[in-house]
């Protein structure tokens, strides 16, 4: 009886465990979240999107090459569904809206982008984040930085050189943002731009393949 009743709360934890793992970061207040991010917003339309619909294995292994990173099993599984917000201004595209989960030290943290039609960061905040320091990270001067921004920058610079950690004691939350944003525009640009960024990722991979090359000559 003991043990069923432990196999029985254990198999509801695994559930539930299952369950947040496969929900993805959507707006809290997407009305109000929309017209604050896009003053000028007339409509918007929601999508989701799952790696496993849009490539499965494949396009999550081409996602970790440009992360330089593995997805994380649980948080970003393939079935986590990605919900996207286009903007609209009577007919006429105008920006998107995105987000991701990203783990932070303290817990998961949310990740909010809007950028333009092209992929440009045009404002970026912390829809969560538990961090010890969050009013650090939250504060304007840190995540302003991003804004203007793009993939590109991502992957032909070294963002930490120019974007300080605001943090005293929390690095790792600091680390896990630049990966989140990192993430959320390579999303982006595999499910709305259509790879537009990749020949910055593949210029700078062959760029990194000539320097290796002459160094062992």
């Amino acid at each position: 009886m003991y043990k069923r009743l432990i196999l029985t709360i254990l198999t509801i934890l695994l559930g539930v465990q299952n369950l947040y793992a496969a929900v993805g970061c959507t707006l809290n207040g997407p009305d109000r979240d929309i017209k604050r991010l896009f003053p000028k917003a007339t409509n918007y339309k929601t999508e989701f999107i799952t790696i496993k619909e849009r490539g499965g294995k494949e396009l999550a292994e081409e996602v970790e090459a440009k992360l330089k990173d593995k997805l994380e099993p649980t948080y970003e599984s393939l079935d986590v569904p990605y919900a996207y917000y286009t903007v609209l201004r009577e007919k006429e595209v105008i920006g998107y809206v995105h987000g991701v989960n990203q783990k932070g030290t303290y817990g998961g943290m949310q990740l909010i982008l809007a950028t333009d039609p092209n992929g440009v960061i045009t404002d970026f905040y912390y829809q969560k984040i538990s961090s010890p320091e969050s009013k650090n990270f939250k504060d304007k001067k840190f995540t302003g930085q991003f804004i203007g921004l793009t993939l590109a920058d991502f992957y032909t610079k070294d963002l930490k050189k120019s974007i300080k950690d605001p943090s005293k004691n929390s690095a790792e939350d600091y680390l896990a943002t630049l990966r989140g944003i990192k993430k959320n525009l390579i999303l982006h640009d595999e499910f709305k731009l259509k790879n537009e960024y990749d020949k910055f990722f593949y210029s700078k991979k062959k760029e990194s393949k000539d320097e290796k090359q002459k160094d062992n000559q």
